[in-house]
C-alpha cells in the first residue's frame, strides 16, 4: 500500500495515525528507532493540516519512539 502524505515512515514502516480523530490533549506513542525523522514528519503533517503537535522522545514498554500530543 503506498504511502500517503499524513502517513509515518520515520524506519522505512508506513504507520497510519488517524489525526483528525486526535482530540486536543490525547497523545498517541510512535514506535520507531529514527526520531528526529519522525519528529520531522509529524511537524510536516501539523503544518499541512494547522493543527498542534508537540512530541517527545520516550522510552515507554521498553520500546523507543515518539510520544505526540495534540495541543490545538
Amino acid at each position: 500500500m503506498a504511502k500517503k502524505v499524513n502517513d509515518l515512515d520515520p524506519d522505512g514502516v508506513r504507520i497510519i495515525v488517524p489525526w483528525r480523530e486526535l482530540h486536543v490533549g490525547g497523545s498517541i506513542f510512535v514506535p520507531c528507532i529514527n526520531t528526529e525523522a519522525c519528529e520531522r514528519q509529524v511537524q510536516g503533517v501539523a503544518q499541512r493540516l494547522g493543527i498542534g503537535l508537540t512530541c517527545r522522545q520516550r522510552i515507554e514498554a521498553q520500546r523507543l519512539g515518539l510520544r505526540i500530543w495534540r495541543t490545538t
